[in-house]
């Protein structure tokens, strides 16, 4: 193992291998609901299950729709399907169920970061569903964030049998899309984020297309050490 793979390896253990990801638009209407239900029910009664280490969750910067991605920091991947977490799914509380119907263009993926560099987090990010999964995804993010104006990087492989378990709530969403794999890029200004997508569609065409990306902007964070003490 290499300097680097072994930086890596402390790095996940250190964060947490696994991951759990989440778009969704929400219409204007439903906008204050959705965002009460989110921060002060929703992430708390996730990360304040056994394996969920905490969550971030950021808005689309565009003024057509409102669209939120939302990451979870997982202990590893098992606990997509672990009992816990499963049986939460399979009871979702009144308030959830109000809002899961309403939720639109729904993707949700989970799985194993497989590469992460840089320190801190960024506020600016691009959350790239990619369907090829880089073929060095180490070298990838050891190369965005060594550019200026990037603060982190991670790659991330899903697991689609973890993911896809049938649950009470995934039958209140009328469609739920799938992803091979996830590249995020972390930060300090939109400048810095749009340079390294198109580095990173140099180095990796067949993962990273070019073209305009979605930014977002991160709008709310909970550890779960701060969950549990309230």
């Amino acid at each position: 193992m290499t300097e680097s793979e072994l930086n890596v390896h402390k790095e996940i253990e250190m964060r947490g291998a696994g991951f759990l990801a989440i778009w969704s638009d929400v219409e204007q209407q439903s906008l204050t609901d959705y965002r009460h239900w989110l921060t002060r029910e929703h992430t708390t009664e996730r990360v304040t299950m056994k394996g969920f280490l905490a969550v971030r969750v950021f808005r689309a910067d565009r003024s057509d729709l409102n669209r939120f991605f939302i990451l979870y920091e997982l202990q590893a991947p098992e606990v997509l399907d672990g009992p816990a977490y499963l049986a939460r799914l399979n009871a979702p509380t009144p308030w959830s169920q109000r809002i899961m119907p309403q939720l639109g263009n729904f993707v949700r993926g989970g799985g194993v970061m497989t590469a992460r560099a840089g320190r801190g987090e960024g506020a600016t990010i691009a959350a790239l569903r990619i369907e090829h999964v880089p073929e060095a995804p180490q070298a990838l993010a050891d190369a965005l964030v060594a550019l200026d104006g990037i603060a982190a990087v991670q790659v991330g492989v899903t697991d689609q049998a973890r993911t896809s378990v049938p649950t009470v709530e995934k039958g209140m969403r009328q469609q739920e899309g799938f992803f091979a794999g996830l590249l995020i890029i972390e930060a300090l200004d939109e400048a810095a984020l749009r340079g390294a997508l198109r580095k990173a569609a140099e180095i990796a065409p067949q993962s990273v297309p070019g073209g305009e990306a979605e930014v977002y902007r991160g709008m709310f964070a909970l550890d779960a050490r701060i969950a549990d003490s309230g």
